[in-house]
């Protein structure tokens, strides 16, 4: 704590040997300070406050029916893009500040200088933007700050109807290059069936089920004419045998049951034909058990006496066995042709078994063009009506609302400098300095104050000192000089009380 006191003592002492210098460079600064600052300009602060209402009623109404522009990400663009050097070179142009520009050069600046003097500010959650602009003329600022706001808002409508014009035109392109490609596929696919008529796939199926059905109908075409057949055969046995009695030849015997266990199995049989070979072990034993039931009708009609009626073949039931065998041989005729019929589409149907796979996967290939064209076109249209909606609702309607709260205005009061502020700053800065210089001198001129300083410095012992022994007219001119010291002392501060005084008085600054 001692050396510290010390220390200040030297400070204080060094700086007191050169106070005259300190006064003299402290008034300099000061006078210049102040000066500097009462000659700066004042400056005025237009500003302007704006409410941008991104709520619509009619969101929630076109939700679907159309694309609604992100209002949201729009404001945020014109924000960010508002002070932009297109934007400040039309603001020049618009209150006729270009003109004053009379190089290149001159102009760069300029737009530079405003760049810098122009604020936006204000929070995307309240939706309150604020333009401001501070310079030395309250008018212009006032036009300067009209001019963002009127570009600011001009922002949320211009160009939506032109880029929406733009879009309906590229989808009318779009629509048009898709009905050429539809009437090119629709004029393809219509050829390929003239070409191709007869191996077309049906609406039942492709070719291989249609090769399936086919070998059904057939299947079951043949079964019916074996049903058939039976059914014939067998009145042609029963008419044999009623119309010779006295024959040894025996009718055959009437058994429904066996009868319908026969046609089961030939039924059957006939099915599994049409999937297995002769070798599946189901075949043969379906052959085996129809050739069993067969054994056992004819041993049943060997077994049977024969008639002995001389009438029995001019009886009515005689008659009636000869109308049922013409429908038998009418029905087994009619199913003689069914199943000629269906082996004939069997067999054309396999002649074209290597030419149709190619000629269904080439009809699917211009199917599925053409549907993908069509789906296109389609959704090209609604796109096209949903652009034009959107148009529409970007010119008729306001999908942002601009309220200006503050309009803009020249104001009187100037915003700035700040006066008090920088007068204080200069004064504070001018006893900085006074106190730097005098220091500085003690110190490019170095004396010692004190037998501590000296004994330090030269390392000598010090046996005694001389006090300095002031006559009557020194002291009073040393007296004099501290009072003038003093007196310089107390008018900068009475200066300095008067220059803040004044400001505060005065509505030039802050």
């Amino acid at each position: 704590m001692a050396e510290f006191t010390a220390a200040i003592l030297t400070f204080l002492k060094a700086i007191g040997k050169y106070r005259w210098h300190a006064v003299f460079i402290t008034w300099a600064v000061a006078i210049v300070g102040w000066a500097v600052v009462l000659k700066l300009p004042n400056q005025y602060e237009a500003s302007a406050r704006v409410y941008v209402d991104t709520q619509s009623i009619l969101k929630p109404l076109l939700s679907g029916m159309t694309t609604l522009p992100n209002i949201e990400q729009q404001v945020m663009f014109m924000r960010g893009t508002l002070i932009s050097r297109p934007n400040v070179e039309r603001v020049m142009r618009m209150v006729d500040l270009d003109v004053k520009a009379t190089d290149a050069k001159a102009h760069d600046k300029m737009v530079d200088e405003l760049t810098s003097r122009i604020k936006l500010g204000g929070t995307e959650r309240d939706d309150i933007y604020t333009i401001s602009y501070t310079g030395p003329d309250p008018k212009l600022g006032k036009e300067i700050v009209q001019a963002f706001l009127s570009i600011f808002v001009e922002g949320g409508s211009s160009g939506k109807k032109q880029d929406s014009d733009k879009a309906v035109q590229f989808i009318d392109d779009q629509i048009r290059n898709y009905e050429e490609k539809l009437a090119a596929a629709e004029n393809s696919l219509k050829e390929f069936k003239i070409r191709n008529v007869g191996m077309l796939p049906s609406e039942g199926g492709d070719y291989g089920s249609r090769m399936v059905a086919a070998s059904e109908a057939l299947n079951t075409a043949r079964l019916e004419l074996a049903e058939a057949e039976q059914a014939r055969n067998a009145l042609r046995r029963r008419i044999a045998g009623e119309s010779a009695p006295g024959d040894k030849v025996a009718p055959i015997i009437n058994n429904p049951e066996l009868d319908e266990r026969i046609a089961a199995v030939t039924k059957n049989l006939d099915s599994l034909r049409t999937q297995y070979t002769e070798a599946h072990p189901d075949i043969v034993a379906n052959a085996r058990l129809l050739d069993q039931l067969i054994a056992r009708k004819k041993e049943e009609a060997k077994n049977r006496k024969p008639s002995a009626d001389p009438g029995a073949g001019y009886s009515p039931m005689f008659q009636q066995l000869n109308v049922s065998l013409a429908d038998a041989e009418a029905r087994v005729a009619s199913l003689q042709a069914r199943v000629s019929e269906y082996s004939s589409r069997v067999a054309q149907l396999r002649a074209r078994s290597s030419q149709a796979p190619e000629v269904e996967a080439q009809l699917a290939q211009l199917n599925r063009d053409y549907q993908v064209n069509r789906e296109n076109y389609q959704k090209l249209v609604e796109r096209r009506e949903s652009a034009k909606l959107s148009g529409d609702l970007s010119s008729v309607t306001d999908m942002l609302t601009f309220r200006v709260i503050d309009p803009p205005t020249a104001p009187n009061v100037p915003s700035g400098p700040n006066r008090l502020r920088l007068f204080s700053l200069v004064f504070a800065a001018a006893l900085g300095a006074g106190l730097a210089a005098a220091f500085l001198m003690s110190q490019l001129r170095p004396t010692f104050l004190s037998q501590a300083t000296l004994r330090e410095a030269t390392g000598l012992p010090i046996l005694g000192s001389i006090s300095m022994n002031w006559t009557g007219a020194q002291t009073i001119r040393r007296k004099r000089r501290l009072y003038a010291l003093g007196a310089a002392v107390l008018v900068l501060f009475a200066v300095y009380g008067a220059g803040v005084t004044a400001i505060l008085v005065r509505p030039t600054g802050l």
